[in-house]
This record gives structure tokens, sequence and C-alpha cells, in this order.
């Protein structure tokens, strides 16, 4: 599963408030990169309930982003990470880099 982010949600959202666009991306990209390093630390240190509990803070900047079918996936990932159940890991960490590209090459503030 290959999607792209976009901005179309976070548009709607803003019905057109370039200044609310910002502050939207803003926490964005505040957010996502700390929440990414907290998710591998906990996953490397074995903790999967802790693992799953950022993933649940993840999924909804998949979905502020557009990425409906990621947002899905990290619905059952989360879910998985209650029973250490990690088949999901490496699709999710692809989601993360995705992600991660995008908000730095195109929305730096």
């Amino acid at each position: 599963m290959t999607e792209v982010p976009n901005l179309n949600y976070i548009k709607e959202v803003a019905g057109g408030n370039e200044e609310f666009e910002q502050r939207f991306l803003n926490i964005i990209q505040d957010e996502f990169p700390k929440e990414k390093e907290e998710y591998l630390s906990l996953l490397g240190e074995g903790e999967f309930e802790e693992a799953g509990k950022v993933v649940h803070k993840i999924k909804h900047k998949l979905g502020i982003l557009s990425m409906n079918g990621s947002y899905q996936m990290a619905i059952q990932y989360e879910e998985d990470l209650q029973y250490g159940d990690m088949k999901l890991k490496e699709d999710f960490f692809n989601v993360l880099q995705i992600v991660e590209a995008f908000i730095t090459k195109n929305y730096v503030s």
C-alpha cells in the first residue's frame, strides 16, 4: 500500500484560511518527528503496548493527511501491538517514512 499524503482535509477544514492551514501543518511538523522517535524507541525496548499508544497518536495525523488506507492499517497495527503482534511493523514504518519526507520536503516553516 503506497499512499501519498495530501492537504485536502486540512484545506477543507481551514476553509481558505491560509494562516489556519499553516498552524495545522506546523503542529504536524512539530509532533510527528517526536512521535516517530518515541514509537521506534518503545518498539526497540519491547514496550509494544506503549508503542501502540504512540501509533494511536500517529494514526490521527494519517487521517489529517488524507491517508485513509494507512489510517485503517494503523488502527489494526495499534490493536495488534497490544498482543505483541508486529506483522504490520514494516508497512507502518514505510508509512512513517512517506509522511516524514512529505512534511520535511514540502512544508518546512
